[in-house]
């Protein structure tokens, strides 16, 4: 870690704006995320009003002064959407233009085609890994949903040898690999390295991508029987296009981000030299704004005029792409905020004092926090925030690499055990047409084990690096 994210992460914890105890202020945290998951179950208010709701009930309830919790609450949203809201609007676009130009379609079509019935599991897993790198979960699952009850119907396939790996892969990128919203927020939140976050989070994902997907699918399949139904078959994006991009363009273009930052990252590891021109060049172009926005505009021509796409139609497909995540840019800014208020209190202050008398490793005390906040709130977001915010403080004394596996760490807890109070879950079983008990033994169980073997991998890692 640099000494300036050190020094970062230590005025964080000095100066609280209240003098309460450690007692007052664990009441304060438990009422201010009661409150939030409060609104969000019950009242069903939306997320970046409950966050915005229970900063302020964590702030009084812990006797700080209402126009200074305001203010850490504003401070958090503002840098927090600084840090990562460009990020995931150049990842939306970058989306968008996969989708609309049939880049998506092409990478399933090319795979398919190739794949046997036995490995057509492993193919849906491979599938969905790329085409989620930069997509969020559900735009995602919208697109691989078509695939996999065409695969499913037309190859005799059972449901769940299909499905669940395609929502793994998905599920897998959406929690442990930036640029998606949750890892990069709790990257911005600890000041950890993204290009280290992205090499063990990739490194990560793939053994456990095949664990929860082709490897528990079997078992899935043994406990749930459902046929694909007919009715929740959208139609595919490039099927009125009359052309569309190539393959091996559509994966590089994908990849480019991607590649960009690991090279930064390996570069930081082999020169080690601020100076040195090689590694200032790898961090101009290796930092994620150069990188998403380097493949946004190579896509434009590599998928968007690939596929017959005017200037006016590219246009508008960045435009159409930037309106539907205005939410989840919201969700993630008040996330922020509710994450620099509890450090404003005192709150991480706290954790670190309380927690050098405890005999549990800091990455799965991070687990257990986005676990929790997880299962209350049913938003992997929102918990990936939440508890990166608690966490920063003990993320001063490590490693580089260490900071990056305490992003993951949260990351895996916050997929673990999605439920009804869980958009995601109703997603998938209105889409795969099961009902809430096949739901919970599919999907949920997936998620679960998701989280515990990206937990599993996480503390084998920091054993040996």
């Amino acid at each position: 870690m640099t000494r300036l994210s050190v020094e970062m992460l230590a005025a964080d914890t000095v100066d609280p704006i209240t003098s309460a105890s450690h007692a007052q202020l664990g009441i304060a945290v438990l009422v201010g995320i009661a409150v939030l998951v409060l609104l969000i179950t019950q009242t069903k208010l939306h997320a970046f009003l409950s966050l915005t709701i229970g900063s302020l009930a964590l702030g009084a309830v812990a006797g700080a002064p209402l126009d200074k919790v305001i203010t850490s609450f504003s401070a958090g949203l503002g840098s927090t959407v600084a840090g990562v809201g460009v990020l995931i609007a150049l990842g939306a676009i970058l989306g968008k233009l996969l989708a609309d130009s049939g880049g998506a379609d092409q990478i399933v079509d090319t795979i398919l085609a190739k794949a046997s019935n036995r490995t057509m599991p492993w193919a849906m897993v491979l599938i969905a890994g790329i085409i989620g790198l930069p997509l969020f979960f559900e735009v995602g699952m919208v697109l691989m949903i078509p695939v996999v009850l065409l695969v499913a119907k037309r190859g005799n396939f059972s449901l769940m040898r299909i499905g669940i790996p395609a929502l793994a892969g998905l599920s897998v990128m959406h929690g442990l690999v930036p640029p998606h919203p949750g890892p990069l927020a709790a990257i911005d939140a600890v000041h950890a390295d993204l290009g280290i976050t992205l090499a063990l989070g990739v490194l990560i994902a793939v053994p456990t991508a095949i664990i929860a997907g082709p490897v528990f699918s079997r078992v899935a399949d043994r406990w749930v029987h459902v046929t694909p139904p007919d009715r929740l078959m959208p139609t595919r994006p490039s099927k009125e296009l009359e052309r569309r991009p190539g393959f091996g363009v559509t994966v590089l273009t994908v990849l480019l981000p991607v590649v960009l930052m690991l090279i930064k990252a390996l570069v930081d590891i082999v020169v080690d030299d601020p100076e040195n021109t090689v590694q200032r060049v790898a961090d101009v172009i290796g930092a994620p704004l150069i990188a998403l926005l380097a493949a946004v505009i190579v896509g434009m021509f590599t998928l968007g005029r690939a596929a017959g796409f005017t200037k006016d139609r590219i246009s508008s497909t960045v435009e159409h792409s930037l309106a539907p995540i205005a939410g989840m840019l919201l969700i993630v800014a008040a996330g922020g905020g509710f994450k620099q208020t509890l450090i404003d209190i005192g709150v991480g202050k706290m954790i670190m004092d309380i927690s050098q008398d405890w005999n549990v490793s800091a990455l799965l005390l991070a687990w257990l926090i986005a676990v929790a906040i997880r299962l209350a709130t049913g938003s992997a977001t929102v918990a990936t925030i939440s508890a990166a915010g608690l966490m920063t403080p003990l993320a001063a004394d490590m490693s580089s690499t260490h900071v990056a596996l305490l992003v993951l760490s949260i990351g895996a807890g916050s997929l673990f055990f999605s439920h009804v109070n869980d958009a995601g879950f109703w997603l998938v079983k209105e889409y795969f047409g099961m009902s809430v008990g096949q739901t919970v033994r599919t999907w949920s169980v997936m998620e679960s084990i998701i989280s515990v073997v990206g937990l599993v991998f996480v503390l084998l890692l920091s054993l040996v690096i």
